[in-house]
């Protein structure tokens, strides 16, 4: 959670946010550069695209020159999808994305967070809301998107049995953003429009839930998004997102559930509809 200093204290030298990164990513069948460069003649247009975008390799690639011939096409990679290119990645100091569908390593702060927190059940997988007998409704939703992770304390890496959710009491502010890694994000409060909260399980918000909504941070195709009153700038499950101005009107201001369908994007489902 962003928090603010005191105004006798001096400014802190840096300060992390939660922001949503949008950035294509490109995968490799091959490792031949000449078929590369030629299929990138046939889709780019030109060499100023300025593109960030992620590598992901099915193949072995000698990494450093497929990194500059994307430089010379005008697209600038900012790290690899997890697999073959990871020993190359770490040597060229390129970023390291986990997969699709699969949650990073668990982590756990070694000091608490300046928020209320207690533990959560043992079993992850159960559901936190309950949905009647509804319709669901799909939209089409946004290219891939990643989201940095803020606010992280000093940490201490632990098994992925050890999961913990954060419940969090407060209004979340205009220009707040709440960040949990490693179990789910519980809102008992209202997020303000401005405000963000992120999590790479589930989202829960028993309040009005304006601002950025992020479930699945890090890829979790399962995670989900519960909300008592819908009405979000921007929602996001597992990197998929959706504008406020292309949610279906019937589900602003409803009690939500929001999850990612393959092949269909973001669903949404109206709870509280008999």
């Amino acid at each position: 959670m962003t928090v603010s200093a005191n105004d006798n204290q001096t400014a802190p030298a840096l300060a992390f946010y939660g922001k949503m990164l949008t950035f294509s990513r490109v995968q490799f069948s091959t490792s031949d550069l000449a078929s590369i460069e030629a299929q990138l003649t046939e889709t780019l247009s030109n060499k100023s695209s300025n593109i960030p975008i992620l590598i992901d390799s099915d193949v072995e690639q000698d990494l450093s020159a497929l990194v500059e011939l994307l430089w010379v096409w005008g697209l600038q990679p900012i790290g690899v999808v997890t697999g073959l290119l990871d020993a190359q990645a770490r040597e060229q100091r390129l970023a390291i994305f986990p997969a699709d569908g699969k949650r990073i390593e668990r982590i756990l702060p070694s000091k608490k967070a300046p928020v209320s927190t207690q533990p959560s059940p043992e079993n992850d997988n159960a559901e936190a809301v309950s949905a009647n007998n509804v319709d669901d409704t799909s939209t089409t939703s946004e290219p891939a998107t990643e989201t940095t992770l803020s606010n992280m304390p000093t940490e201490t890496l632990v098994s992925t049995q050890h999961i913990t959710s954060l419940i969090y009491d407060q209004m979340l502010r205009s220009g707040q953003s709440l960040n949990h890694v490693g179990g789910d994000l519980i809102l008992t409060s209202s997020i303000n429009s401005g405000a963000e909260a992120i999590t790479d399980n589930s989202l829960h918000v028993y309040g009005r839930a304006q601002g950025r909504l992020v479930a699945g941070a890090t890829g979790d195709k399962d995670a989900r998004i519960f909300c008592q009153v819908f009405n979000p700038s921007l929602v996001s499950v597992a990197g998929t997102y959706c504008l406020r101005d292309n949610l279906p009107e019937h589900v602003i201001d409803k009690s939500v559930q929001v999850k990612f369908v393959e092949g269909e994007g973001l669903v949404f489902t109206v709870m509280d509809e008999a």
